[in-house]
């Protein structure tokens, strides 16, 4: 069985289109096509139904696409051990962050790693938490670094690195020359929230919660998607709101932010690595995540 042919038919199997199929694998459409014809004349059984636009693989074909991508995996696991034996392990990573590890995390992680190993390339998707969890267990993105854990038992959860959150106020709100307040005194406090998504969100939700208060309670005057636009939004006076201690030094030392203690409470959210469950990682991700791993211990250390 010809490997490349096996290539083709699991993209057509993953991608439902021969059109797809041909631009991911750099073929054209007639090519994938008479690749797919033949598979099916070589063993013998047809291996998918065409019905109109839509393509599904027939039992028989699912049965060789779980087989197939086996071995499509272990040929690469092949190669890339030599590589690495060798010393010229090669490939991509494909990897989903929130905007805090994305930003300020993630970056400088990468360039560590290919000191290390100089032909990796990374492919790095800054999104929100549920969207890359999604992709991670689509088999889209290989891993992801999320601010959030929620109960999601296809994923595995690695905890990783830990994120300072501030309260930020206008330099000239009342609460700046504070040393601290109480959290009741956000709620009826005008307050601008990141995208339902965010793990950053998703964090606050939980410390209310834990305090006795929900999130409805809080005055909401926006909804932001991004980290940035929330700054800028808190720079213009809009309201207050909690951000990563991260994304805000620039600020800080700038002085058009200020923050302020809330009192009793640590403001900290952990980081988690995550990855689909029972699901083997091409070699590439795997020495990035044991990487990703021994830094984190590192840090926590």
């Amino acid at each position: 069985m010809d490997i490349r042919k096996l290539q083709v038919f699991c993209k057509v199997v993953e991608l439902k289109s021969f059109t797809r199929t041909a631009e991911a694998v750099l073929l054209s459409q007639p090519t994938v096509s008479e690749h797919i014809r033949s598979l099916e004349q070589e063993l013998g059984q047809k291996l998918i139904n065409r019905l109109g636009r839509e393509i599904e693989p027939t039992p028989v074909g699912r049965l060789l696409y779980g087989y197939g991508r086996r071995i499509l995996r272990l040929q690469q696991e092949a190669l890339q051990a030599v590589a690495e034996y060798s010393g010229t392990l090669a490939g991509r990573i494909m990897i989903g962050c929130g905007t805090i590890p994305g930003t300020y995390i993630l970056p400088g992680l990468i360039g560590a790693f290919r000191t290390r190993y100089p032909s990796i390339k990374a492919t790095l998707q800054i999104t929100s938490s549920r969207t890359i969890a999604g992709k991670v267990m689509e088999g889209e993105l290989e891993l992801g670094v999320v601010g959030a854990r929620w109960n999601e038992r296809s994923l595995v959860w690695n905890r990783v690195f830990a994120d300072e959150l501030n309260l930020a106020v206008h330099p000239d709100h009342p609460w700046a020359d504070r040393e601290a307040i109480a959290l009741e005194e956000l709620v009826g406090e005008p307050f601008i929230l990141r995208e339902s998504a965010s793990g950053t969100r998703r964090v606050i939700a939980q410390i209310l919660e834990q305090h006795g208060l929900r999130e409805a309670q809080l005055k909401e005057v926006a909804e932001i998607g991004s980290t940035a636009a929330v700054k800028e939004a808190v720079k213009a006076g809009l309201g207050v709101s909690i951000l990563s201690r991260r994304a805000l030094i620039d600020d800080l030392d700038c002085g058009s932010i200020a923050t302020v203690a809330v009192r009793g409470i640590r403001l900290e959210r952990p980081f988690y690595l995550i990855r689909r469950k029972n699901r083997e990682l091409p070699p590439v991700a795997a020495v990035f995540l044991k990487f990703l791993l021994e830094e984190a211990e590192e840090t926590e250390a």
